[in-house]
């Protein structure tokens, strides 16, 4: 029996059984084709004390997130423009200036802090996947190729690194150990410092039904009521959150010192833990129809697939996010009903999904294929897809996604 990642209690409940699937960013090249690939175990976990959902561990973070790591944040326009727009916020809601360090957990290629250095002020990033930190290095960010908890965090304090803002996007549920990890925040944050974190709130993911979102990289799947327990369990208060739209709908907390009183209670605090409350997020109940909404999905996907099939339709993909890889791996997608998917970043092209071994390639196949359907698998970013694939049209190609419901357009 495992026992949950926080508060060690028994867990007992289950949300969703998944099956089995390699990891998602677990992109492979044509000569790993041929060899043997690990599946684990995906199902998510819910503690019965504490609220707070999990995926067991199956396989360590320093497995998942190594030198091959395919995720580069660069590559999504709308991604780079909300993280423009938040380092304006921060520089102006924080008095940011010259003398400020702001440090980056999961900094991954500078996409954020390149926007605070534009700023002239002073930044630091933190970042376990040595190929997307070395984009970052040049891009001349300081960033520390390591794991985040205790441990870095006190060999920083000991070198006199303490920082005004630490900023993490979709890095909290992202560790094994995430007790440690707010922990390690507190031992280099300034008296009056402020942390700011986004992930995605799991209150979205029940009521769209967003399975796809779960992988072996996110071990973690965060209410606010949960997170503001693991919080003041390490010494720190969440003093503000904000609802925003990424990844389907995250939060984003704002925290501090619980010995510090500068920054005042805001109402949101209050308001959104009502919200959780009325919704359902510390009842069992709320959970229980979870894995048949799932299974129907999947169903009505891999319908739609075969019938296109069937008729003669062709079928690709967009975007080989982790996500899609869950959605497929679970249908047991491939290329005879998705011939191959296109991706914008180079290095995922020429590549292929893990577990269903799927084609990636550029975007050019588009056009000399002229599909009559491209499946949207980051249906998160729909829009941006959707304004760059316009040409479609023009052959009466349409859009699909699956997730929360499957829609054609």
């Amino acid at each position: 029996m495992s026992h949950c990642r926080f508060c060690k209690a028994e867990l007992k409940e289950q949300l969703v059984d998944l099956g089995s699937s390699p990891l998602s960013n677990g992109l492979l090249s044509k000569d790993e084709l041929s060899k043997a690939e690990v599946w684990y175990p995906l199902k998510v976990m819910i503690c019965g004390h504490c609220y707070l959902l999990q995926t067991e561990d199956y396989s360590g973070s320093d497995h998942i997130f190594n030198d091959h790591y395919a995720y580069f944040s660069s590559y999504s326009s709308t991604w780079l423009n909300h993280a423009r727009l938040y380092c304006k916020m921060m520089e102006s809601r924080f008095n940011l200036g010259a003398e400020s360090l702001v440090v980056e957990l999961a900094s991954n290629d500078g996409y954020l802090l390149q926007y605070f250095k534009e700023s002239s002020i002073q930044v630091m990033g933190i970042e376990p996947t040595a190929n997307t930190a070395k984009v970052a290095i040049e891009k001349g960010i300081p960033t520390h190729v390591d794991f985040f908890g205790t441990r870095l965090a006190e060999e920083l304090k000991a070198k006199n690194v303490q920082a005004d803002v630490i900023v993490g996007n979709n890095v909290l549920a992202h560790v094994p150990d995430i007790l440690d990890f707010v922990k390690g925040m507190k031992y280099i944050l300034k008296p009056d410092g402020v942390i700011t974190m986004e992930f995605p709130h799991l209150l979205k993911l029940i009521q769209f039904h967003q399975f796809d979102t779960i992988y072996h990289e996110h071990f973690s799947y965060l209410s606010f009521l949960s997170t503001q327990r693991i919080f003041e369990a390490a010494g720190l208060k969440i003093f503000d959150v904000d609802e925003i739209e990424t990844h389907g709908g995250s939060l984003r907390i704002y925290a501090t010192h619980q010995e510090n009183n500068h920054q005042a209670l805001s109402e949101n605090v209050s308001k959104m833990i009502s919200k959780e409350k009325a919704f359902g997020l510390e009842s069992m109940d709320t959970f229980a129809h979870f894995q048949n909404k799932v299974n129907s999905i999947k169903n009505r996907f891999n319908k739609f697939l075969i019938d296109a099939k069937l008729s003669g339709k062709s079928v690709i993909a967009y975007g080989a996010a982790a996500k899609g890889n869950t959605l497929l791996n679970f249908s047991g997608v491939k290329s005879d009903l998705i011939q191959f998917i296109v991706d914008a970043s180079p290095y995922k092209q020429g590549k292929y999904t893990p577990g269903m071994h799927i084609p990636i390639l550029n975007e050019t196949y588009i056009r000399e294929l002229k599909p009559d359907f491209v499946v949207i698998l980051p249906w998160n970013i729909k829009e941006e897809i959707e304004e760059q694939l316009f040409y479609i049209r023009r052959w009466g190609g349409k859009l699909v996604v699956a997730i929360p419901q499957l829609e054609v357009f």
